[in-house]
């Protein structure tokens, strides 16, 4: 019989959570105690903000339904290794759709892992390799979560980081914003020693350790950390823009295409055009439109024209040379 009442509580949380109808007697009968405690049980829940619907019958039947906000969730030793594996996977190779918060879910989560499920969710993922293409600039999942952790919490953040030409330094940083860009992360963050904003890529950052030094964070010299890195990146070698017209809705296109990448502009009902910057390579942005299920039209860069026909050509070559 379960006498301590917040580890009852838990207990009946656990239970409501598995998506079914749980009769009030066979509540009753896993935790061990009378109906009208469960009914008292699941008023206490209700008053914690857990939506539970109560229906009527001979037995009475409780089911956890769907709130205005969203309640913590009670997670079993196998669900919690899945969640983590599957966060620490998406972290660690920039996938697109998993951003700062999912890496602060990540953060939260093996923070209160206990130890045995921390080194199950690390033997996991050293025994997986993802599917995934690219110059290889991933991420440890460790690096991701503490310095989301340091943005979470505006704590100076000291790093060690390797520039491009391999020069390495050590930083002491105000963390404004971790952003991904699909393919990898970027930090968005105040340099102290240079008194200056900075973009960091976050595959260059080693040994982040946040000093517990609060701050209060400084105003953007953009609108927003997203415009900052996209300006950033602009006035870097490396980065283009590009202009491409969609045979689709701008709000189809604008529905599966990847944020970072900007908002399509509507030409006609059946028509937009997209105009915008990118880094990395034209040949990867070749790839990335060809991926979807609609016609485009690429208007510029040269680069970028030629490398959607050196993948057409070499596609029609994987398919016998012939064009459907």
């Amino acid at each position: 019989m379960t006498t301590d009442t917040p580890a009852r509580l838990l207990r009946l949380l656990s239970l409501l959570q598995t998506p079914r109808e749980w009769p009030g007697g066979e509540l009753a009968d896993r935790l061990g105690v009378s109906r009208r405690t469960v009914r008292r049980d699941i008023d206490r829940l209700r008053e914690l903000g857990y939506p539970v619907e109560a229906t009527k019958g001979a037995d009475g039947g409780y089911r956890l339904v769907a709130g205005k906000a969203m309640p913590p969730l009670v997670l079993d030793d196998e669900e919690a290794v899945a969640i983590a594996v599957g966060l620490r996977a998406g972290a660690g190779h920039a996938v697109e759709g998993v951003d700062e918060a999912s890496v602060r879910a990540l953060a939260k989560l093996e923070q209160v892992l206990p130890s045995r499920l921390r080194r199950r969710v690390s033997t996991l993922q050293a025994a997986t390799a993802p599917l995934t293409s690219g110059d290889g600039a991933t991420v440890a999942p460790e690096t991701l979560t503490v310095i989301a952790s340091a943005v979470a919490g505006q704590e100076r953040l000291r790093f060690a980081y390797r520039s491009g030409d391999g020069t390495g330094t050590r930083r002491l940083t105000e963390p404004y914003r971790l952003l991904s860009t699909g393919q990898r992360w970027y930090l968005v963050a105040y340099d102290l020693d240079r008194a200056d904003w900075r973009t960091f890529r976050v595959d260059r950052v080693s040994d982040p350790f946040a000093t517990g030094a609060r701050f209060a964070p400084r105003e953007l010299p953009a609108g927003s950390a997203a415009e900052y890195l996209r300006r950033s990146m602009y006035g870097r070698r490396e980065a283009y823009e590009f202009d491409v017209t969609f045979a689709a809705p701008a709000e189809y296109v604008a529905a599966r295409l990847p944020r970072w990448l900007g908002s399509p502009e509507p030409v006609d009902e059946h028509s937009c055009r997209l105009r915008g910057t990118a880094d990395d390579s034209a040949g990867w942005l070749a790839v990335r439109l060809a991926m979807f299920d609609w016609e485009f039209t690429v208007h510029e860069p040269p680069e970028l024209l030629g490398r959607v026909r050196e993948l057409g050509a070499r596609l029609t070559r994987a398919a016998g040379g012939t064009t459907p």
